[in-house]
């Protein structure tokens, strides 16, 4: 089964800006290596990767899967395949979050947010550093204090300046990230 990656960050973005380009190559480097790609489906760094997945010669129907905050499906980015409208509004970020593993390009507080929920949720983060907002101020950082894989001992939201070198974590590490979040306990 193919790895769905969630791709995050700012939903408006001058296009042709290095957040457009890193998140269209982002996208294209997913498809061309194998996986599919999730975001929260609108415009910004989430239509620039969708459009970088649907370049990538080995570009498949279904490998964009669009997480919508409302229920109108229409307002999809065009490059979608799949549109999942879940009408949950922001709380539609613990669902992006869920994905085998996230990169965050960029981004404001609802970027912040999928970032948040990936942290408990134990998937592998990367985030591009070099871009204005969020992905560069966590890049190379611990969220908290939890030690949620004592086997890796760098865990940490890896900080990336290309797509290649977010191919290269994923490919060394998203098969260590095989968790998942078992509820709130008294010792987190």
């Amino acid at each position: 089964m193919r790895k769905l990656i969630s791709i995050i960050g700012d939903s408006r973005i001058d296009e042709g800006g290095a957040k457009y380009r890193a998140a269209y190559a982002m996208g294209k480097a997913l498809v061309d290596n194998g996986y599919r790609v999730a975001s929260g489906g609108l415009g910004g760094v989430m239509e620039a990767a969708f459009k970088g997945a649907k370049a990538s010669k080995f570009y498949r129907e279904g490998d964009t899967v669009a997480i919508l905050p409302m229920f109108d499906r229409t307002l999809a980015s065009d490059a979608a395949d799949i549109v999942i409208a879940t009408g949950l509004d922001i709380y539609r970020n613990v669902i992006v979050a869920n994905s085998d593993a996230v990169i965050a390009i960029g981004g404001g507080a609802g970027t912040l947010s999928e970032m948040t929920n990936a942290w408990p949720l134990k998937r592998l983060m990367i985030a591009f550093k070099g871009v204005d907002g969020w992905s560069d101020k966590v890049a190379d950082t611990r969220l908290d204090h939890r030690v949620r894989y004592p086997e890796i001992e760098e865990d940490r939201i890896f900080g990336v300046e290309s797509a290649d070198e977010a191919i290269a974590v994923l490919e060394k590490y998203l098969n260590l990230y095989t968790g998942t979040n078992r509820g709130i306990t008294r010792a987190d």
